[in-house]
């Protein structure tokens, strides 16, 4: 009596789950990004493709998968595809999986873009003698603000 029976789940605050969108925007991108649709593929003449899939079905493959890969991370963070559209590239198996289907767990994901080291500057100190003056005047009582 009491106890919890069944299966029981839980969600994270942070979490939320997908609706799912349309997919055709998706393909005509792909599409008039040089994706070879599947139907005209050869694989003789190109073994070493990555193939496309959308929310599993196999749609496609593309020769810069790289190149691809970036230009519809790009898009998703510019909001010209929904940010709730999954992206998974899997270099080893050579696959390209995007997921817009309805019903998936789905965290927050922050991207940090990692800062440029030509312009960053390296070597100086970040407290110096005259910002540890600074903060021992600002600390001090008997000092009066001027």
């Amino acid at each position: 009596e009491g106890q919890a029976c069944g299966l029981v789940k839980n969600l994270s605050l942070m979490c939320s789950v997908s609706v799912g969108t349309s997919t055709e925007p998706i393909i005509e991108y792909m599409a008039s990004r040089n994706m070879e649709i599947l139907e005209e593929y050869e694989p003789q003449r190109y073994p070493n493709a990555t193939k496309i899939f959308l929310n599993g079905s196999w749609i496609g493959v593309h020769h810069d998968p790289k190149a691809l890969v970036r230009d519809v991370q790009q898009l998703r963070r510019s909001s010209q595809i929904p940010p709730e559209v999954s992206l998974v590239r899997d270099i080893r198996d050579r696959e390209f999986k995007i997921f817009s289907d309805a019903g998936r767990v789905m965290r927050p994901l922050y991207v940090v873009e990692q800062e440029d080291t030509r312009t960053a500057v390296k070597g100086q100190l970040a407290l110096d003698r005259a910002m540890l003056q600074k903060l021992i005047d600002d600390g001090d009582p008997d000092k009066v603000a001027e």
